[in-house]
């Protein structure tokens, strides 16, 4: 018996120069297109540290330093559908008042498990849970309850970030008040964020808890900190300015870098060599002043990720966020 091979097309010489021609005259558009770093500009005058306006916008404006980011928040979305397939649904519980107020909570099979909550990021602009469901499957799998949160965003809060921070903070005191609802273990309990989120989780671990909810002091256990920032004094003076109406007050309230006598929790602060100039920055002298302040920090630098991939290794139980996340709880995906 006997198969037909259908031919194969012939190509030219003259077809393959073309094609060459073709792809050397789109090169310089693609490489535009995949800069990184400010775009072309007469320097100005310097307005933070060594840079000017259009540098100290670029360096809080992710697009500038990772021109694949709608591709890896796509998958993300992607991936947290197909992980809430394998694990099932969460479970949506309202931690306040408002429709915006609720969280997803991924449970573990294990007994009086230990607690991650997620703070996920966006610029402070948006974000939704359902979107970093992907890194569930880690903790659950490595016996831990995964909680993540939804909040206001800061359009709808008035440009104030006070307003998100309260939320989150509500959320973050739902799931620990709460923890025997989840069977989880109020004794370890602990919480993260990455960007924006990594913001909102620097100013949740300095939350005086006693004075305000009536809680331990320590009851967080330690915090991952990625890829955040923790002083807005740089920030204020970026574009970001446009969309948070910062005032004295609020920088400074918001700024978890002026309060680490609040800080009870050891924490880790990870970034990648990838992100933006003032994102690396902000982790080094936030993790430096946590040091000379005698708490207990750990420093990850992770080699070739940007600000994106940084977010998405939480799922990684080998990624720089992942293994910090479960060395941090004292688990292992071998020992689930």
């Amino acid at each position: 018996m006997t198969h037909d091979v259908p031919a194969k097309p012939l190509i030219s010489r003259r077809t393959m120069l073309s094609a060459a021609a073709a792809a050397a005259a789109a090169s310089p558009a693609l490489a535009e297109e995949c800069r990184i770093g400010p775009p072309p500009h007469d320097k100005g005058p310097r307005v933070w540290n060594e840079m000017d306006q259009v540098e100290l916008d670029a360096a809080y404006d992710q697009v500038f330093y990772a021109p694949l980011l709608r591709q890896v928040q796509q998958r993300r979305a992607a991936n947290s559908a197909l992980v809430r397939a394998r694990l099932g649904a969460p479970t949506r519980v309202a931690y306040g008042p408002s429709q915006v107020e609720k969280l997803d909570i991924y449970r573990t099979k294990h007994a009086k498990a230990p607690t991650f909550v997620f703070i996920h990021g966006g610029a402070w602009l948006g974000g939704e849970a359902k979107n970093y469901g992907d890194s569930a499957e880690l903790f659950v799998n490595a016996g831990a309850n995964y909680i993540a949160l939804d909040f206001i965003a800061i359009k709808e809060a008035g440009g104030d970030l006070r307003g998100m921070a309260d939320q989150v903070r509500r959320g973050v005191a739902w799931a620990y008040k709460n923890a025997a609802s989840y069977d989880g273990d109020p004794n370890r309990f602990y919480i993260g964020g990455h960007s924006s989120g990594g913001h909102l989780c620097g100013v949740t671990l300095v939350t005086d808890w006693q004075k305000d909810f009536g809680l331990p002091a320590d009851m967080i256990k330690g915090g991952l900190c990625m890829s955040g920032m923790f002083d807005l004094k740089p920030v204020r003076l970026s574009k970001r300015s446009s969309y948070v109406k910062f005032t004295d007050e609020m920088e400074q309230a918001m700024s978890s870098q002026r309060h680490l006598d609040l800080l009870r929790a050891p924490i880790t602060v990870s970034y990648g060599t990838n992100e933006t100039p003032e994102f690396q920055r902000q982790s080094q002298d936030f993790a430096a002043a946590v040091k000379a302040a005698g708490k207990p920090v750990e420093l990850i630098q992770a080699t070739g990720y940007d600000h994106f991939e940084m977010a998405e290794s939480l799922c990684h139980p080998f990624g720089p966020n992942g293994r910090a996340a479960l060395a941090m709880m004292k688990l292992s995906l071998s020992a689930a």
